[in-house]
């Protein structure tokens, strides 16, 4: 049985019933389209069943390897860029004290991340705390060559090496990556890494619960199986309920009626800070999901409270073309009550005794009603807490909310053809042989 639960009381006033039985009518037949695999894109849906094709065998391989990592690592290195990196990062952040730097005992292997950007400062001052740790990598890519983690793994690579040697430096090393093609698969099986395979119908932004983010978020000390049984349920459901009832639908039939009634920016809310990659890894799944053919919701996030002091101004009273999708959590994992106040100089005795979480979401409660009043749709997507279990539900949650949305918005959800262009520009600025002619036009455009 399934926790999530999406809430569309606050988007009423700015829909009709007849906007939304558009897009209602519309969802068995999307939920068809993905299950029958009928649609553009229908060879890049194996995330729909992952989680229930999922072995015991697959999970305890991922656990023993991650054990061997943690055991010899106190920092283990996640090098990729987007879907390689952002859903174990979201799952991470999540799910981890979020101290856990500065109040490391000792037996709790810390995760960073290399290869997300081409920092020289960052790799350098990456390279100085490696110096100083015992480390290990698993290095994601199904090419080997996506420029970013190409250099950050050349780099670590040699580091490892002179660090430890050849023969230790292998055994530090998890590559995963293609089947059977690839300069990463072929480096891999020359040097015999240890290395998964990330399977051909599943793209980078749906590669969560594949080795891509099951590996480091082992290795963090997650629970893996309660992460892939929340999945598993949000699975289930959604394969026993094709329908508008569906809270997943619900959340896709109310983007799409907002986006047609020109609300054409999305921000994903969280009163948690602990949800803000989550939002990222969101992010990239709506952005490169939908965002072509001059289509698509433009996704943007923010924190609250911390934002309200920020970006509350614009949200109140800007452009009315957005609308806020929250993320509500009902009950935080810690408990800290407000003190009285012998002076009261802050003015705050009328809330002393009180959680802060009761505090905290009063500010939700208080900040949508403000919002819709100012013109922002909400639309609340609800969670008991934050645990391993409804991270899951939540992360195949906006897997199987995109895929509805983008079928619905008439686009190929699992392609990416735009991110291309500033690639072959970069290649043919930096020498790669092939693109002479594009070099020198470019050249010629930025005299």
């Amino acid at each position: 049985m399934i926790q999530t639960k999406t809430n569309l009381k606050h988007i009423r006033s700015f829909v009709t019933d007849e906007q939304l039985l558009e897009y209602e009518n519309k969802i068995e037949n999307t939920f068809k389209t993905i299950y029958d695999k009928l649609g553009a894109g229908n060879d890049f849906l194996g995330w729909v069943t992952l989680p229930s094709e999922m072995t015991k065998d697959f999970i305890k391989d991922i656990k023993n390897q991650a054990e061997l990592l943690r055991k010899k690592s106190e920092v283990f290195v996640v090098v990729g860029i987007g879907g390689s990196y952002l859903g174990a990062r979201a799952v991470i952040e999540s799910l981890t004290h979020q101290f856990s730097s500065l109040i490391n005992k000792g037996d709790e292997t810390q995760i960073v991340y290399a290869g997300h950007n081409m920092s020289e400062d960052y790799l350098v001052e990456l390279l100085e705390l490696l110096d100083n740790k015992d480390y290990s990598m698993a290095v994601i890519s199904k090419s080997g060559t996506t420029t970013e983690p190409a250099v950050a793994f050349r780099i670590l690579k040699n580091h490892l090496e002179n660090k430890y040697g050849k023969e230790e430096a292998k055994t530090r090393i998890v590559a995963i990556t293609d089947k059977e093609r690839g300069a990463l698969k072929t480096l891999a099986n020359t040097e015999c890494y240890k290395t998964y395979i990330v399977s051909d119908n599943v793209g980078g932004r749906y590669s969560v619960l594949t080795p891509v983010g099951l590996l480091p978020i082992a290795v963090a000390g997650i629970d893996i199986e309660e992460l892939v049984n929340g999945a598993l349920a949000m699975e289930n459901y959604c394969k026993e309920n094709r329908n508008s009832d569906n809270v997943v639908a619900k959340y896709a039939v109310a983007r799409q009626a907002l986006y047609h009634d020109g609300k054409t920016n999305e921000i994903l809310v969280s009163y948690e800070p602990r949800l803000s990659y989550i939002a990222e890894w969101w992010k990239q799944l709506y952005g490169e999901s939908e965002g072509k053919e001059g289509k698509g919701i433009f996704p943007a996030s923010d924190i609250f409270t911390t934002d309200l002091h920020s970006m509350g101004q614009y949200i109140q009273e800007g452009l009315r073309n957005l609308f806020e999708t929250i993320i509500s959590v009902e009950k935080p994992s810690r408990e800290i009550r407000i003190p009285l106040a012998d002076n009261d100089l802050d003015q705050l005795n009328y809330i002393a005794g009180k959680r802060l979480s009761e505090v905290n979401r009063t500010a939700e409660t208080a900040t949508i009603l403000a919002h819709v009043d100012g013109g922002v749709p909400n639309i609340i997507i609800q969670i008991p807490e934050i645990s391993a279990r409804t991270i899951g539900e939540l992360i195949y949650f906006f897997e199987m909310g995109c895929a509805l949305s983008g079928y619905m918005l008439e686009v190929n959800p699992f392609d990416q053809p735009g991110v291309e262009a500033y690639k072959k520009n970069m290649f043919a600025l930096l020498g790669k042989k092939g693109f002479e002619e594009r070099a020198a036009a470019l050249r010629e455009r930025i005299k």
